[in-house]
């Protein structure tokens, strides 16, 4: 009988620089689904990848000295090797710039040109460089940037545009017909009410500002705008031809069942590119999801902070399949997760030292212990035993219905409320207490047996999400890894088998005070670095030119009123994932501040800080807020904000002229 096929693919990571774990989260959350449909008999192609083009490659090319396809060969094998460090399954990594790639979206933008569905013009809009996305007024959220909270700029070029509207009806029937295709249903209600609703612009697909990117065939003074280019990895990285010469292996996984991607981008995997692949006449992927951000528990990454946490400095301190239990165990299915060193630590001693560790230690030695390490089913049955048995017969249905529905996390705690019935059993049936009674030896054989077969059914679920440690549980008792199918007997496990005679630890006991004591030491060499960069930094590199405004007269400055305000308190405003509402006492007043800067500063950090303020702005109310003037900030290339404030200590109120 022929296998069943599941073709899942990640966003492909943009090669601006070595991914954060939050990053990193996405490959471990698509690789244990793509092993998890393994084990249900399906036959799987994993697919991820690189973005390598665009203005922010060519910019960090420069800075660095290199051309800009050094600059991506370098970061696309950082991200192999952390991909390939948390032991994740993928069958294929694509890049952007491989040959058959680039060959493929030539030949595609041709075709929708001679279609019609392509045509040029010029573009006069608003740009946000770091997500290379056109926005209009409308779009944008507090005016700013709706996918990354920064500044946009106005922008003017010439420019090839796809005919976005001419299949807007046509996605709006296939969404509303197929309530699975965008999920979870928040991010489907987002797409249609504040996107597809309102009417869809007509989307850039070219650039001529800069020249790392795909050159347009027949107009090579042109681009091919990122996401053109990005989107339509999902097809030749299995093999699309647009001349309808596509491989075998593409007429077999296409379309996809799953593309797996942040929340940020959802926008372009459920919009612009359904739309691409309709103009192709491709069918459309079955699912979309989009997920939530794992984020750091003091505020945004930022290595000047010190506080960005990669994936490869976690598994020195805590192991691969920790942090894989950590990243897929913590992140709720619609709402962000948050990462600290501190939950760490006490995720590992709490879930993964004593639930599961200590279980499966406790198991092996006793049978050492009390039976020479061989396991049999003394036959023996009590009430207890059947409790047991219809927990661990039931989670691989409960399993497999959380992975249905994508709940990652919720099917680890199913198995994990295995592991903990498993150790109340310990406690219901006391081992060691049959073990001074020879008239008990069968029961105690009965007891043993019972928590073997139960643990090595966890451990054969356990596979998909932490597979290194769940390869270790079964070698330890000797036992095979369990199909799905034959998880519905309780009792498979060949009795008078020998576990081995020295248990290995699984996970050891962390010391919080120790682990933060070495992270401490990683956050300020961080900041050292950071130091050193912007130190060795060349001076040209080091300046933004910024878009000339018309010239004012001195009358017009003398309208705005600059001050000096200290910040005596400030909160996340409710409604907003990147509004802060401060209090800033500015002179013998108090104003209502709300700004867009959450993303870069936390509501505790703001208190107490100095900062330039324009005072005589009309007050406007903002998600519901009202707000009483404005914080000045600068903004770097890559959309990074800081707080304007004086070089000296000055008073509060003090004019700043």
């Amino acid at each position: 009988m022929e296998k069943k096929k599941y073709y899942i693919t990640t966003a492909i990571a943009y090669t601006s620089g070595k991914p954060h774990i939050g990053n990193t989260y996405e490959i471990v959350l698509a690789d244990s689904i793509a092993r998890f449909k393994r084990e249900q008999g399906y036959d799987v192609f994993f697919q991820t990848g690189t973005d390598e083009h665009g203005q922010k490659i060519e910019w960090k090319a420069k800075e660095a000295n290199v051309t800009p396809k050094e600059f991506v060969d370098g970061v696309a094998g950082e991200i192999k090797r952390i991909w390939d460090l948390m032991n994740t399954s993928y069958d294929h990594f694509i890049r952007t710039t491989d040959e058959y790639h680039e060959r493929q979206v030539q030949k595609i933008f041709k075709k929708l040109y001679d279609k019609g569905d392509i045509y040029k013009g010029v573009y006069e809009g608003l740009y946000c460089t770091p997500c290379e996305s056109f926005f209009t007024e409308a779009q944008l959220v507090d005016g700013k940037c709706p996918d990354c909270g920064r500044e946009v700029q106005p922008a003017k070029e010439e420019a090839y545009f796809f005919r976005m509207s001419k299949y807007a009806n046509r996605l709006i029937e296939h969404i509303n017909s197929h309530p699975e295709f965008i999920q979870p249903v928040s991010r489907k209600n987002e797409m249609m009410n504040n996107f597809l609703l309102p009417g869809l612009q007509d989307l850039c697909v070219s650039r001529t500002s800069f020249s790392w990117g795909i050159p347009v065939s027949f107009d090579p003074k042109h681009v091919t705008y990122v996401w053109l280019d990005a989107l339509t990895n999902y097809i030749t990285g299995i093999g699309y031809d647009c001349d309808g010469e596509s491989s075998g292996q593409f007429q077999q996984y296409w379309p996809a069942d799953l593309h797996l991607i942040g929340k940020d981008i959802i926008r372009f995997h459920t919009i612009y590119w359904p739309i691409f692949l309709m103009a192709l006449d491709l069918p459309l992927p079955k699912q979309v999801f989009g997920h939530p951000w794992l984020l750091q528990g003091e505020g945004k990454m930022s290595k000047s902070k010190g506080n960005v946490i990669y994936a490869d400095d976690l598994v020195d301190f805590f192991g691969v399949d920790a942090v894989r239990f950590f990243v897929l165990h913590e992140m709720p299915f619609e709402n962000d997760g948050v990462i600290t060193w501190e939950l760490l630590v006490e995720r590992l001693n709490s879930e993964l030292a004593n639930t599961l560790g200590n279980l499966v230690n406790r198991t092996v030695s006793m049978s050492n212990k009390y039976f020479g390490g061989i396991v049999r089913d003394g036959g023996i049955r009590e009430a207890v035993d059947e409790d047991l048995k219809a927990v661990v017969l039931g989670t691989r249905d409960k399993v497999v219905a959380k992975m249905e529905e994508l709940r990652v996390a919720d099917a680890m705690t199913e198995i994990f409320s295995l592991f903990k019935r498993c150790n109340k059993y310990i406690d219901e049936t006391m081992p060691w207490v049959l073990a001074k009674d020879e008239a008990k030896k069968e029961r105690l054989e009965t007891v043993l047996y019972n928590l073997v077969e139960s643990i090595s059914i966890g451990a054969s679920l356990l596979y998909a999400f932490m597979p290194e440690t769940s390869e270790k549980i079964l070698r330890q008792l000797n036992a095979r890894k369990r199909s799905l199918d034959s998880m519905d007997v309780f009792g498979s496990y060949e009795s008078g088998t020998q576990v081995t005679a020295k248990p290995e630890i699984l996970f050891a006991r962390l010391d919080m005070k120790d682990v933060l004591e070495k992270a401490e030491k990683l956050s300020q060499a961080q900041i050292a670095a950071a130091a050193g960069e912007a130190q060795g930094a060349d001076k040209e590199a080091a300046v933004i030119e910024a878009e000339k405004k018309p010239e004012i007269s001195y009358d017009d400055f003398a309208k705005l009123q600059f001050q000096v305000g200290e910040i005596i308190a400030c909160e996340e405003v409710k409604k907003s994932k990147k509004l802060l509402c401060s209090q800033v006492r500015i002179g013998n007043e108090v104003k209502q501040i709300v700004s867009g800067i959450r993303k870069y500063y936390s509501a505790q950090e703001m208190v107490g800080k100095k900062v330039m303020v324009l005072t005589n702005l009309k007050p406007a109310t903002l998600a519901g807020v009202k707000s009483e003037g404005m914080l000045l900030c600068a903004e770097d290339e890559d959309g990074e904000l800081a707080l304007v404030s004086p070089e000296k200590e000055m008073p509060s109120g003090a004019i700043i002229c």
